[in-house]
């Protein structure tokens, strides 16, 4: 059998990916195929796409794009590309664009009821400012980066541990997560790291507070979940931020990650201090379901609880990082309570003050802390905001009530609940009422109230369905071509949904009819009926809850002659069996004799029972001799064998004819030597002669060859003198003796000799009998070594070879958890050495050999001992020397690009002198850091190093330093690395923090000096620490005075270096100026204004301008970002008076205030006439024009023809036919039809003197067109001289149009 095909790889090179577009954009997604000359379908919702003026579709060699314009809410939907039979599935998120109008209409209303609400006409209050600073002489932390500067904190850890989480890690986590304390308001991180590069598929993390509350439905303001992924060292970070934490947040957490079979969970807790009295925020709160109208029967959820709030401007601000005796805060200010204090006109100007962006989330806020909360007076303890619970468990919901004896309602979206059966069940304790669901399941999910008289508490119950996981994994197989295939899984869960995938690739039902996907309870198979070289590759099974993984290879199908057809003697009226067996049932064949092919007759018997085929000739005749040949259909090779006929002469004789044995030479060798496979029977036919009839004597020796007799049986006059076991039997014919063996084996080899006697005398002759049989199973093999996807596996011959030499072996291997064996080779392998290939590494498997020789095969040998295919890591990468000094030297290296599934235990480094091969050491065991720092080294030496990982394979191959490093200190220049972003002007707004950190190089230490525009810093108002690697300036609310260009020097004894940097300190403008109404005419109004004093300290973008109707004042924007001083206002309704007003914008946005026009604009009203317009009327005549001509014909003589050709015109055509251009339009052979523009003209019963060119011309007022023929006439019988070419008929057909 031919090796299995290597697995198919998707059609594309690029695969798109999904994408978040705003409403009204443009979105582009791209691909590239393998073949540039590929054929690739965009589709949407399983629709195809074509290209027009939404969707246009590109093509360019092997790239393709979709392009999707004016991007709506309808257009986020489900995309796919398909490529042959590769499909790749994507998406598209719409967002939408915040309705500004909107929300200004409500801050206008807002300011209306505040306005009427207020008393005495209170002053603005001052604007509020962020008290939390930092003393001007205490610098705060540091961070590591740049971009890290304005990330909030990560959870402390103890003092009395290590920064390193590294040293002590298990399973799939890097770094955990560990435990932290945060005060009331301010944010705290908790990381996670996950190293991917063991990994086959991307890990899936998950967060828990307490035992069951995913956390990943509640990300919103007050917590946010990030993921990042670094492809250079593939690891996975992932970030659980809490901001404005609250006392509810304290607690137990849990982090949970998974790939594929692989789990690992960390617990860690969070504590909340000096809580305060201030109003709450419940995180499941946030999910309750409610209706625009308030009411809480209501079925949607609301997440306006989630929206922007800030309680502080500076919580989460680096400064928070130092501990409390670095830092001295003032008490923080509620923002709440400062716009509870203030106008309405003043809460969009707070709001961008403190970072609110949502303002109706802001005043739906303010609207609630109005109303006082009053005091239940039915219940003591009401129904927490929200409960969760798995499918199939039990949750009860209790409360308290203050009167014993009141009756309470349970009810269910609505809808009372009714006490029948044991789903819900009512307890009454003493002033606690209680609900039981029992069984929860999904349709349980779902908001309950409990009614008390007129008061009522309502929660939301969320059920939690478990993941499903797969219980019973795929198995490899390998099957011959055009087999069926069933790939059977098990799951968790009956029901449960689960996607299968073709090497990445989603198989869908919709693509074509060759799989079918069956589910049986808590069994889905995938069945493909006939599979094909194609169908190889790796098969996945997904669930929500995990995935399992098969190999299929299929192989080209090879016929095995088990019994091959041998050369038959027989004599007259005798019986001649040939017979063969193959290895497939389902192959028929045909017997051929001479070439002929062989027919069943009443003599000649054709048979085919399973693998068996028999061809059998009753009562042989000399005619039958010859050489008979059967041939399988389907397959390029036969089976040959000879019948040979044996004539019997009979002289006559005397009657005293001495014995005599006439043997043929059926079924033995040259050397006299019968041989016959074990279990088959062994029948010695002997001719034999004498007068009178001899006695037959069989004998058989011990061996081939001796002469000692171990059995006799004799046989005299027909009758068995003596017999063996029922195995044995011997009988006599006129002119033969039969001796038979049913089931031969192994002891029934040896010497058989039959000797004949009568009274005239005696004859003898010897038949060899050898017993072949299938070979002792070989021994169970040993595993020599393994790889990262093979292994060499050996073992020992079989002690017998069942008396026909070995010519191969045949391999099978499993999995250890499998109990499906699948073959390696269908070809005996010669050699006992053998290399598996192509397994999974890090998945445990098992061997086991099979003897073949001619015979058959052996029985399985034992198992091997299990074993991991599995590799040693590559080589690390990158090693360098990070620093120096006169005894230590210090290293650095990135984790080696290839780890395998094996996980790595670890890294060892060595070092030796220059010219020396005696590596020493660096340190005893194993590191599992990156870096190291290797000390007491001799001063001046030149030393070399190397380092290597370790896995459960052994060390990698070494990486060594390029060149050996002599231990001295190297004085080194100073050097500033300015930041790419700071090489142009950083712009920052008024009130911002400047964190700037950057880079040097030098040793020793330099000295660092800062300065702007030439003088000495301020230490009040800029922050400077330094380090021996970098130096920041930090400022914590920025002012417009601060612009200006700051130089940093490095200065190490005469040598120095400085960078300068530049930093802009932007504000809102000022308000534009001289508004005035230059002209009003028509419906158009002209305005012009002088831009705004102070810009802001950066370029005037544009300027707003808004109209208003002085009855409704209400204002509408005209132009958003209008450049120039001057506009025209057009469209305006006539018999209204208009008044304007200007907003200056700049990069920071609005001004404050707006400029006002002195003056108002009055549209007058002017009246028009209507003037209908005029229609020409349409001409519709047209020409005649034949839409299908005639088409040239070769016609029987003596049938009636036909010639049909359709016209358009208007008004419609006469038409006229020619013959010849002869009018035939009075001839009573021709008659001429039209049907909705179709003629035909039948000719009836044509002879040969109606052939010729035949003419049908339409004529109408508008002009006319003609169309032509060829008909040929031909005599019955005959064939048409010349066939009209497609060339023709394509030129009539042009002509005609």
């Amino acid at each position: 059998m031919p090796e299995p095909v290597k697995k198919t790889v998707s059609a594309f090179a690029k695969k798109p990916k999904t994408q978040v577009a705003e409403e009204g954009a443009t979105v582009v997604f791209e691909t590239e195929t393998e073949k540039p000359d590929a054929k690739v379908r965009w589709q949407s919702n399983t629709k195809d796409l074509a290209s027009g003026d939404k969707y246009m579709i590109k093509a360019d060699g092997n790239k393709h794009s979709l392009t999707i314009q004016a991007v709506t809410k309808e257009d986020g939907t489900a995309y796919a590309v398909i490529a042959g039979g590769s499909k790749v599935k994507f998406d598209l998120k719409v967002k939408e664009k915040e309705v500004m109008e909107e929300v200004k209409l409500e801050v206008k209303k807002e300011v209306k009821e505040k306005e009427e609400e207020a008393q005495g006409g209170a002053g603005d209050p001052a604007a509020p400012a962020a008290t939390d600073t930092l003393a001007p002489e205490e610098a705060p932390a540091p961070a590591e980066t740049p971009a890290a500067a304005d990330t909030t904190p990560v959870a402390p850890q103890p003092e009395s541990q290590a920064p390193d989480t590294k040293t002590d890690l298990t399973g799939l986590f890097t770094e955990k997560p560990q435990s932290g304390e945060v005060a009331v308001g301010e944010n705290i991180n908790f990381v996670a790291k996950v190293n991917a590069a063991s990994l086959l598929k991307k890990p899936t993390i998950k967060w828990f507070k307490g035992k069951w509350m995913d956390l990943a439905s509640k990300s919103g303001k007050s917590l946010q979940l990030k993921e990042l992924y670094d492809r250079n060292s593939k690891v996975y970070t992932f970030e659980m931020q809490i901001i404005a934490a609250k006392p509810s947040f304290a607690g137990a957490y849990r982090c949970e990650v998974s790939s594929r079979d692989k789990f690992d969970s960390c617990n860690f807790d969070l504590t909340v201090h000096e809580a305060r009295a201030v109003e709450g925020f419940d995180i499941r709160a946030a999910f309750r379901r409610t209706s625009v109208d308030g009411s809480e029967e209501a079925g949607e959820l609301d997440f306006s609880a989630l929206l922007k709030k800030r309680d502080s401007f500076f919580k989460g601000s680096p400064g928070h990082r130092a501990s409390k005796s670095q830092v001295k805060s003032e008490p923080d200010e509620d923002v709440w309570e400062i716009l509870q204090k203030a106008k309405a006109s003043e809460y969009e100007k707070i709001a961008f003050q403190y970072g609110i962006t949502d303002l109706r989330g802001m005043l739906k806020r303010l609207k609630k802390m109005r109303k006082e909360e009053k005091k239940s007076e039915a219940f003591l303890k009401k129904l927490d905001p929200a409960y969760q619970v798995e499918k199939g468990h039990k949750m009860k919901l209790c409360i308290e009530v203050a009167n014993e004896d009141v009756d309470v309602k349970w009810l269910k979206n609505g809808q009372e609940i009714q006490s029948t059966g044991s789903k819900y069940i009512f307890e009454s304790v003493g002033n606690k009422r209680y609900l039981t669901i029992n069984h929860c399941s999904l349709s349980d999910d779902a908001t309950y109230t409990c009614v008390v008289g007129d008061e009522k508490c309502t929660t939301e119950l969320f059920v939690k369905e478990p993941p499903v996981t797969i219980t019973s994994n795929l198995e490899d197989q390998m099957v011959m071509k055009g087999e069926r295939v069933e790939l059977e899984c098990e799951v968790s869960e009956e029901g449960a949904t689960v996607k299968w995938e073709k090497d990445g690739v989603e198989l869908t039902r919709d693509e074509s009819f060759k799989y079918r996907f069956k589910k049986d309870g808590r069994k889905h198979v995938l069945i493909i009926n006939e599979a094909t070289k194609e169908d190889c590759g790796h098969y996945t099974v997904k669930t929500n809850g995990g995935e399992s993984m098969a190999e299929l290879m299929v192989s080209e199908k090879e016929l095995e002659v088990y019994q091959n057809i041998a050369d038959l003697t027989v004599k007259a009226k005798d019986e001649a069996v040939f017979k063969c067996e193959v290895s497939d049932e389902t192959v028929k064949g045909i017997w051929y004799k001479n070439g002929v092919e062989v027919k069943a007759d009443a003599r000649t018997h054709i048979t085919h029972i399973g693998r068996i085929h028999k061809l059998t000739i009753d009562d042989v005749k000399p005619e039958d001799q010859g050489d008979y040949t059967f041939v399988p259909e389907g397959y390029a090779f036969n089976l040959s064998a000879k019948l040979n006929f044996l004539e019997v002469k009979i002289d006559y004789v005397p009657r005293q004819d001495p014995p005599k044995i006439h043997l043929d030479c059926m079924g033995h060798t040259a050397d006299s030597t019968i041989v016959v496979v074990a279990g088959n029977k062994l029948r010695l036919d002997v001719p034999i002669t004498g007068d009178p009839a001899p006695t037959v004597i069989w004998t058989k020796g011990e061996k081939a060859g001796s002469e000692v007799a171990a059995e006799t049986w004799s046989i005299k006059d027909g009758d068995v003198m003596t017999e063996g076991d029922g195995r044995l039997h011997v009988e006599s014919t006129k002119g033969h003796c039969i001796f038979t063996i049913e089931g031969a084996d192994k002891q029934d080899e040896g010497l058989y000799s039959v000797i004949v006697r009568n009274p005239a005398g005696e004859d003898k002759a010897d038949i060899n009998v050898k017993v072949v049989d299938a070979p002792d199973p070989p021994s169970a093999p040993r595993i020599l070594s393994v790889g990262e996807d093979s292994c060499v596996v050996q073992w020992d011959p079989p002690k017998s070879d069942g008396g026909n030499p070995i010519i191969g072996y045949v391999l099978e291997r499993k999995k250890k958890k499998s109990y499906r064996w699948m073959r390696l080779n269908f070809d005996p392998y010669t050699d006992t050495t053998y290399e598996a290939k192509r397994m999974i590494e890090g998945v445990e498997y098992e061997m086991r050999v099979y003897a073949v020789n001619a015979i058959g095969m052996s029985c399985h040998s034992a198992a091997s001992q299990p074993f991991i295919p599995v590799a040693p890591t590559s080589e690390p990468v990158g090693l360098c020397v990070d620093d120096i000094s006169d005894t230590t030297i210090s290293l650095k290296w990135r984790t080696p690009e290839h780890l395998g599934s094996s996980e790595l235990d670890g890294y060892g480094v060595e070092y030796c002198k220059e010219g020396s091969d005696e590596w020493v050491p660096a340190f005893e065991g194993l590191t599992e850091r990156t870096s190291v720092i290797i000390r007491d080294l001799p001063t001046g030496e030149k030393m070399q190093f190397r380092v290597k990982a370790y896995n459960m394979a052994g060390p990698s191959a070494p990486t060594s330093l390029a060149q050996a490093v002599t231990i001295r200190e190297i004085m080194q220049k100073p050097k500033i690395w300015i930041p790419r972003n700071l090489r142009q002007t950083l712009i920052k707004k008024v009130e911002e923090t400047i964190n700037l950190v950057i880079p040097f190089q030098g040793k020793p230490r330099p000295v660092i000096t800062w300065s702007k525009d030439g003088e000495p810093l301020n230490p009040k108002q800029v922050s400077i620490r330094n380090s021996d690697t970098d130096t920041i300036l930090f400022i914590r609310k920025s002012e417009r005075k601060d612009s200006g260009k700051y130089e940093v020097k490095l200065q190490i004894e005469n040598v120095e270096d400085t960078a300068s940097i530049s930093i802009q300190i932007v504000d809102l403008p000022g308000s534009p100026e001289k508004l005035k109404i230059m002209d009003v005419w028509g419906f158009n109004v002209a305005l012009e204004w002088k831009p705004p004093k102070d810009n802001g300290n950066c370029e005037i973008t544009g300027y707003m301008v808004q109209k208003a109707d002085k009855k409704t004042m209400e204002w509408y924007t005209v132009y958003e970002l209008y450049r120039r001083t001057n506009c025209v206002v057009a469209d305006l309704i006539m018999g209204n008076e208009y008044i304007f007003r200007i907003y200056a914008v700049n990069m920071v946005g609005l001004s404050l205030e707006p400029c006002f026009s002195a003056d108002s604009a009055y549209i007058q009203k002017t009246g028009f006439e209507y003037k209908p317009p005029t229609y020409k009327e349409h001409d519709f005549s047209e020409a005649p024009k034949f839409t299908h001509p005639l088409v040239s014909r070769s016609v029987i003589a003596g049938y009636n023809a036909t010639l049909s050709c359709s016209v358009r015109g208007i008004p419609k055509p006469k038409v006229t036919w020619y013959k010849n251009k002869m009018d035939i339009s009075n001839e009573a052979k021709y008659r001429m039809f039209s049907k909705q523009g179709v003629l035909t003209l039948e000719i009836r019963k044509p002879c040969s003197f109606d052939g010729g060119v035949y003419m049908c011309k339409a004529v109408n007022a508008s002009g006319e067109d003609a169309v032509e023929c060829k008909l040929e006439i031909r005599p019955p019988g005959t064939f048409p001289q010349a066939q009209i070419t497609k060339e023709e008929r394509d030129k009539q057909m042009n002509k005609a149009d």
